[in-house]
């Protein structure tokens, strides 16, 4: 006779969950306990409720799970924390293990489900492109509003056609294009690669495997298939050339390559990512200067979270920025915006009280425009209505096209490696 159900195993590792000392140093740096005042919401008391779980044996009812729920995966107590706790690998294996079947509710509601059809959908990059030209033209009919798109975080028109496809121009770095962001912001991956060539590296583009590197399947608990992309991805960048990276959530996601496959193979490629602000920085001599005469725009930095607390180079884009504009810092440290990949989906309330801060900050800025190195911040900050973001490239980009001096990029060596995508 069963004396009740088995304890369930998070899969964490112990000494990562016992590094927490509660000190509370995380709390004003926590995005959803700086909305909500609930120490369930904060990262001590998440860790609190994965104890309670993984040490005590506590069945993961209702409660427990809206901790984890509305976690948006910033990190940014991993950066305030002075025991090093990594938050980020608790929280993605409590995702991962918990058996959904345990939970007291449905598994996945509704809405959970149309995001992991979603998420799966990003695998498959022609599908992806098609589909993003069907909700663009479902917009243009009326048939979803553009309120419905912004609480969201969908562009208010999601492009029918997109730029041009990019083409390579040498071997020296390859450019990482992954998946919404070739789809609905090729014009910055195009900016990005003006600007790169213009350092006089001649850029490689990947082929189809590298549609999706697997960032959000993760951050919804979908190891399996975030293993599955990573492979995929790795195997689309032969060589060892530098891979850049333009968007900081994939930036990230790339660079842990070696934790979640676990490889030496994977570590190898980890250590091949760069963001392409951190590439840039090393290279600002080789770089045009901006042109004479004009008014320098003003621009305010927004610092996604996966570049300032997880790969934290975030100082590299004012490096990049400052010949080029002048930048303009908001007062909240750096505070989550509340994009969080799919979170804007998962938890729309959540996410745009978030945001409402991240727009105030913005505003006491004064600036008018705001660069955020990574697409679902940017996406998510537009879908405000007030916002006007850009990628930092994007800034630099429309400088140098204005200068007298030409990018320099190696005509000569032009070579495609991989299948440029349609």
């Amino acid at each position: 006779m069963s004396d009740g159900p088995s304890r369930v195993d998070l899969g964490v590792v112990d000494d990562e969950l016992a590094c927490c000392v509660a000190c509370g140093l995380c709390l004003p740096h926590c995005p959803t306990y700086r909305v909500t005042g609930e120490e369930a919401l904060s990262p001590r008391g998440r860790i609190a409720a994965m104890r309670q779980v993984q040490w005590e044996g506590a069945e993961p009812d209702d409660a427990f799970l809206r901790s984890m729920a509305t976690c948006v995966q910033c990190r940014g107590c991993e950066t305030a924390c002075p025991s090093g706790v990594p938050f980020g690998h608790l929280i993605e294996d409590t995702k991962a293990n918990l058996p959904r079947d345990r939970w007291p509710r449905p598994p996945i509601p509704r809405q959970e489900s149309l995001v992991r059809l979603g998420l799966r959908a990003l695998g498959h990059h022609r599908l992806l492109l098609a589909g993003s030209s069907l909700l663009g033209a479902a917009q243009r009919l009326r048939l979803l509003p553009r309120r419905l798109s912004r609480r969201v975080g969908l562009p208010d028109r999601v492009p029918l056609r997109r730029a041009p496809r990019l083409r390579a121009s040498g071997t020296d770095v390859w450019l990482f294009t992954g998946c919404v962001m070739d789809a609905w912001m090729r014009d910055v991956h195009a900016d990005v690669q003006r600007v790169v060539e213009a350092t006089g590296a001649g850029v490689a583009l990947p082929g189809p495997g590298a549609a999706c590197c697997g960032a959000l399947a993760l951050h919804a608990g979908l190891r399996p298939d975030a293993r599955a992309l990573a492979e995929r991805t790795m195997r689309a960048f032969p060589g060892d050339a530098p891979i850049l990276v333009d968007a900081a959530g994939c930036g990230a996601m790339l660079k842990d390559y070696g934790h979640l496959l676990g490889t030496p193979g994977a570590e190898a490629f980890a250590a091949r990512v760069r963001d392409v602000h951190e590439w840039l920085a090393e290279r600002m001599d080789r770089l045009p200067p901006a042109p004479e005469g004009g008014d320098r725009p003003a621009v305010a930095v927004q610092d996604p979270c996966h570049l300032r607390h997880v790969q934290r180079v975030h100082q590299s884009v004012r490096t990049v920025l400052s010949p080029y504009a002048d930048v303009v810092e908001l007062d909240d440290e750096g505070l989550c915006c509340g994009a969080g990949g799919a979170y804007a989906l998962s938890q729309p309330e959540l996410a745009g009280a978030i945001r409402e801060r991240k727009v105030a900050a913005i505003a006491r800025a004064g600036a008018p425009v705001v660069a955020s190195a990574n697409p679902g911040c940017a996406l998510h900050l537009r879908a405000s209505g007030i916002v006007e973001a850009v990628h930092p490239c994007q800034v630099v980009a429309r400088r140098l096209a204005g200068s007298a001096a030409q990018p320099v990029a190696a005509a000569g060596a032009a070579r495609t490696v991989g299948s440029p995508r349609s």
